[in-house]
């Protein structure tokens, strides 16, 4: 039998044009030989369409929509999409052929942790569902999963098997799983694990594209029922497979380097969220800082050199070479590079606001008005030109709050917030290596880093050490009390610890940023903002 899997790229709400999109892939799979074509988890709405779901209107289009799609089939063909049944709303894997609905499995499995929050709109099914196909003169039973239904393991469930003991001849899940750091290997075990216990094919049609803060990654996998690879989807882009379960030859999972996966995620992010949202051009605040140079080569590389622009906006403590850095590196991607110092300006502030200002004292007030007037320019220049203001900061400093409301924090996207400050460094090293010159200049990783706020002024963490420390605390959800059990400084696990929560508030006022890791700030992580909670603290 051969399959299409049409991993696909939907936009959430736009159901016209995402089943255009269906229709247009599954045409050209039939025009390929395929006796079945698979699509994604909710492909028609998008995923996740959240409380798009609560909208009645939005569920008849719907509907409406998938009945077009059915009418135009004779092939069989496996879609995700909504069911509204006695008034519960389900998740389901629709199967149509010969012009018609002729069946669908309602998800069992609904996640509701981490970015997931299915629960709130989706009835769960109570049975596994296999359904009998035509296919070349012989009758396939398929057994059909959705996403979360792969992971039964966490629920004490063994979904697989219970679809093989009503008769399955092959496993199908259709998937919007988000990209996540080892995801790939992980669903591949699984998926491996439950052809190798079924001895059935196991055919995982995964969703690609970016849909605000998430982003899908495809890779689509096609397991045979000896636990052999036959078949794999590209990475972060649409791709058509067409494969046939007869197939034997055993393919390599490509082991691809961690840098280069996170940095084509961050890429497909850029570029979806300003297609989607109707954006085309982004501006940057370039400081000849690390941060700001990997913002501008992602957006490049998701936008095009002529779409971006780098604004240089130094003040009497900008160094000579973060200005140099910062001009090199726009030379190098070969963007619109403007200089607008800044430093009239503060002058101009600092005399209005005297006696209230100290510039003989300089603190976090004075330093605060130079982030902010840069902040203001950038808005300027987005209102002005219909720019959208890439924002630049990373988890590392998200996380303890070393970031300024309404100044570095503007912006319509935070593209590298979900990076640790390490991974910034691994990623812009990767970048240069990999591409055979310093497109970041080299001063611009090796140099200390500085806000430049101050005379003489470096960042007051040590990197190095810190930045563990908050991916072991945010990332890898450890305790403090856990930290400091396994070796780590007390006095500094509780410095972060109060930091990360005393700046809660300021996050919840970031840019929505893109999600590249187990645990990212934004939708996943649900934090009070009024927060006493101390685990090192005996009150």
């Amino acid at each position: 039998m051969k399959i299409g899997i049409c991993q696909i790229n939907p936009t959430v709400g736009a159901i016209n044009k995402n089943k255009q999109l269906i229709l247009e892939n599954y045409n050209k799979s039939i025009s390929l030989g395929a006796e079945l074509v698979v699509f994604p988890e909710l492909a028609l709405t998008g995923y996740p369409p959240q409380d798009l779901l609560l909208r009645e209107q939005f569920l008849k289009r719907t509907a409406n929509a998938l009945d077009e799609i059915a009418k135009h089939t004779s092939t069989p063909m496996v879609l995700g999409s909504t069911l509204v049944d006695n008034s519960d709303l389900f998740n389901c894997s629709f199967l149509c052929e010969n012009g018609k609905i002729v069946g669908y499995y309602k998800k069992i499995l609904l996640p509701t942790y981490d970015v997931f929050d299915e629960d709130r709109y989706f009835k769960s099914g109570s049975e596994p569902s296999v359904f009998e196909l035509a296919i070349s003169g012989q009758t396939k039973r398929i057994g059909l999963q959705i996403c979360e239904d792969l992971w039964d393991h966490n629920y004490s469930k063994d979904l697989a098997e219970s679809i093989k003991e009503i008769g399955a001849d092959i496993i199908i899940n259709i998937s919007a799983s988000p990209f996540g750091d080892d995801r790939l290997i992980e669903r591949s075990n699984l998926i491996k694990a439950k052809a190798q216990k079924t001895r059935l094919p196991f055919v995982y049609c995964n969703m690609v594209g970016s849909q605000d803060e998430l982003i899908f990654d495809g890779q689509s996998l096609v397991y045979g029922p000896d636990g052999n690879l036959i078949a794999k989807g590209k990475a972060f882009e649409e791709d058509l497979l067409i494969v046939d379960l007869k197939e034997t030859n055993q393919i390599n999972l490509p082991r691809t380097k961690r840098e280069e996966s996170l940095y084509k995620a961050l890429i497909l992010g850029v570029k979806d969220y300003f297609s989607k949202t109707g954006h085309h051009q982004a501006v940057i605040g370039l400081s000849g800082g690390i941060d700001s140079s990997l913002t501008a080569c992602i957006a490049v590389e998701a936008l095009g050199k002529n779409n971006v622009y780098g604004i240089s906006m130094p003040s009497k403590f900008s160094s000579s070479h973060s200005m140099s850095d910062a001009q090199a590196l726009a030379g190098n991607l070969g963007i619109d590079f403007r200089e607008i110092p800044i430093n009239s300006i503060v002058e101009s502030f600092e005399a209005l606001m005297t006696p209230d200002l100290d510039t003989n004292n300089i603190g976090v007030a004075e330093e605060n008005i130079q982030s902010r007037i840069r902040g203001n320019i950038l808005m300027a220049l987005s209102n002005k030109h219909g720019w959208l203001v890439l924002s630049t900061g990373n988890k590392t400093e998200m996380a303890i709050g070393y970031c300024t409301l309404y100044g570095d924090m503007n912006g319509g996207l935070s593209v590298i917030s979900d990076l640790s400050k390490e991974d910034v460094y691994k990623i812009s090293k990767w970048l240069n290596t990999s591409s055979g010159k310093n497109i970041i200049p080299k001063n611009s990783i090796t140099k200390p880093p500085s806000a430049e706020l101050r005379p003489d002024q470096v960042d007051p963490f040590d990197y190095d050490i810190v930045s563990p420390l908050i991916s072991a605390l945010i990332d890898n959800e450890k305790s403090p009390s856990e930290l400091v059990k396994n070796g780590a400084d007390l006095d500094l696990v509780k410095n972060i610890s109060k930091r990360i929560t005393l700046n809660e508030y300021k996050r919840r006022q970031a840019a929505p940023g893109l999600r590249v890791s187990s645990k990212a700030f934004g939708m996943g992580r649900r934090i009070p903002i009024v927060n006493k909670y101390d685990e090192l603290s005996n009150e």
